[in-house]
């Protein structure tokens, strides 16, 4: 199975952006979708962000307008634009198959707070 491992958080502030990227361990070509999820302290894993291998994107509510998510195949690697951040974005980011979630790796933080 491809692995994934992200980064890019960090601490912003409210109204601010970051871009996380997701990098695969092999060719994710042929993976059909894959999203981003988060955990927020004390909530469950929800989606934010998917795309498909033909650039089809689906949004959680929450983020449309605000989040873009991307990928580039030939670097084997997803983006996700946070743009307009709010504190209720605070969570640990993860990216996964969209579809089929495997292991989890370890995320990475991202804080909003002024």
């Amino acid at each position: 199975q491809v692995q994934f491992v992200e980064s890019g958080g960090g601490l912003v502030q409210p109204g601010g952006s970051l871009r996380l990227s997701c990098a695969a361990s092999g060719s994710i070509r042929s993976i059909y979708a894959i999203a981003w999820y988060r955990q927020a302290p004390g909530k469950q894993r929800e989606l934010v962000a998917s795309i498909t291998s033909l650039g089809r994107t689906n949004y959680a509510d929450s983020v449309k307008g605000r989040f873009t998510i991307s990928r580039d195949n030939a670097k084997n690697t997803v983006y996700l634009q946070m743009n307009s951040l709010k504190p209720e974005d605070t969570a640990v980011y993860y990216c996964n198959n969209g579809n089929y979630p495997h292991s989890w790796g370890q995320g990475t933080q991202v804080t909003v707070s002024s």
